[in-house]
């Protein structure tokens, strides 16, 4: 994943939702749509998004009162910073099995010229 990819994630709202989350316990889909006020459609998009990622994954299938197989997400984030250092701004992820993933977003320093 790239830097740009991450900070977009981070800076969705939807996303950002779904991650802090299920943080702490799986979720399905519907628990989250109708947790998070976010429309199931959304909510499926951003699910398949984030596993695409490596940001969330299935961690259990229920069965439903009707028999049908409920997949169920968590979260693989444990921490992610947008900051500045040094003239550049960075992106970090940290996951849960412990990779680090620390990025330049922008690192070119603009020539400032005064007027």
């Amino acid at each position: 994943m790239d830097a740009l990819t991450a900070s977009g994630v981070m800076n969705d709202e939807y996303s950002a939702r779904i991650l802090v989350w299920s943080i702490d316990r799986a979720r399905t889909a519907s628990e989250m749509s109708e947790n998070l006020g976010i429309p199931i459609s959304a909510c499926y998009n951003r699910i398949r998004m984030l596993e695409n990622l490596g940001l969330l994954r299935c961690t259990d299938m229920k069965m439903s009162a009707s028999g049908k197989r409920i997949a169920v997400y968590q979260s693989m984030l444990r921490k992610a910073s947008i900051f500045m250092e040094r003239g550049e701004v960075r992106v970090k992820l940290e996951l849960i099995d412990g990779k680090v993933e620390d990025m330049s977003l922008v690192s070119e320093r603009p020539m400032i010229t005064k007027n």
